[in-house]
């Protein structure tokens, strides 16, 4: 197992996150017995680090891990957990909330904890100070029942940096969703970039998309194939990561066991991808893209030539993340923090911003579209 430096510790640069954990019949109905079985043979091969949260598998997800890792040392392994931010009926239960979690999770205290989900959505909210979760929050670490504070965003660089000026003095680490396709869909460069600036290590979940990049066509598939013949499709993202600076933390949601033996053996070496590799890998994440996503460059042409105002780049980014992965909750928590006259609903169907649009793209039938799906 590669181990990375974090302050005083070595992390596995592994870690098992515990949203995906293999179920029963339903999404809390864990399979314990399965994951017992997953944490043992992680722990027998060096993973150290575990993550869950308030919302996994429907709140069974601590839970179940705070079990099964109850019955190994407390000094062999990490325990990772996040106040629920993503939801805002949350904001002022925060020392519930968090008592809770130790009780669930059977500790006395959290190694790493962070806040969650940091979006659009609820930035006003988590800089609240009526609500006093971050003054809770630290408290508890100058106690030492968080030994390790931090936060994971699923929002934009901007909401992200508001966070930072805001906080950062005290945040230890960054989580963000970064994998070889989100680099320049997702902006996530920009974010590594950010995280840089505030001098934190990064936190990475998402590797592999929620298994979207675990496989792919064969034309590209061979492309990959024919550069390292024995490296699998899955290897490559976490090779990818590897070949980050600043990159800690890597966290993958094993649903199997299988899962779970392939990504504990590509962690035996370091494989950073050279510059040949790195170019094939991102201009199959281009040639992806080109099929699905509409082709905005952000010029703004589109704005002025609206009657109702709407921020057409904006709307047409969300709309490409939610068509391209296929729903998902990022475009509809983001348009939470959207007033109802400025959603894609909002949209006339004029076609002013048509007429102006140098890609040509079809900005009405996009929003109508986006609208639809947003509704079911």
């Amino acid at each position: 197992m590669i181990y990375k430096k974090f302050q005083d510790l070595e992390l596995s640069a592994l870690g098992m996150g515990a949203m995906r954990l293999p179920v029963g019949k339903s999404y809390e109905d864990i399979d314990e017995a399965a994951t017992e079985k997953m944490v043992a043979y992680a722990m027998e091969n060096g993973v150290n680090y575990y993550d869950t949260a308030w919302g996994y598998h429907d709140g069974q997800s601590e839970i179940v891990m705070g079990r099964i890792l109850g019955k190994y040392p407390k000094d062999s392994y990490y325990l990772a957990t996040k106040f629920p931010g993503y939801d805002l009926s949350n904001m002022d239960k925060v020392e519930e909330i968090f008592e809770k979690q130790l009780e669930k999770c059977g500790t006395e205290y959290f190694d790493f904890y962070l806040f969650h989900n940091v979006c659009e959505m609820n930035i006003d909210a988590y800089l609240d100070p009526k609500y006093g979760i971050f003054d809770y929050l630290v408290k508890q670490k100058k106690n030492g029942r968080i030994r390790h504070l931090g936060f994971s965003a699923h929002g934009s660089c901007s909401v992200m940096k508001r966070f930072l000026d805001a906080y950062g003095e005290q945040m230890e680490f960054g989580q963000i969703q970064l994998n070889w396709l989100d680099w320049t869909f997702q902006d996530a460069r920009g974010k590594v970039e950010l995280l840089k600036e505030y001098h934190l290590p990064v936190w990475v979940m998402e590797p592999l998309r929620g298994g979207k990049l675990a496989s792919l066509p064969e034309e590209p598939a061979k492309v990959l194939s024919d550069l390292r013949p024995d490296e699998d499709i899955p290897a490559w993202a976490f090779r990818f990561l590897q070949s980050l600076d600043g990159v800690t933390m890597i966290l993958s949601g094993m649903s199997d066991f299988e899962q779970m033996q392939k990504n504990v053996k590509t962690f035996e070496t370091e494989k950073t991808l050279d510059g040949k590799e790195m170019d094939a890998l991102l201009g199959i994440a281009d040639a992806m893209l080109k099929k699905s996503v509409l082709p905005c460059t952000g010029c703004r042409y589109c704005t002025s030539h609206c009657p109702k105002g709407l921020d057409i780049p904006a709307l047409l980014e969300l709309y490409n993340e939610h068509s391209f992965t296929e729903g998902g909750f990022i475009a509809p928590m983001a348009l939470m923090a959207v007033p109802d006259e400025k959603k894609p609903s909002a949209c006339v169907g004029c076609r002013s911003c048509e007429a102006v649009c140098p890609q040509q793209i079809k900005i009405s039938e996009a929003m109508a579209d986006f609208n639809k799906r947003l509704n079911g």
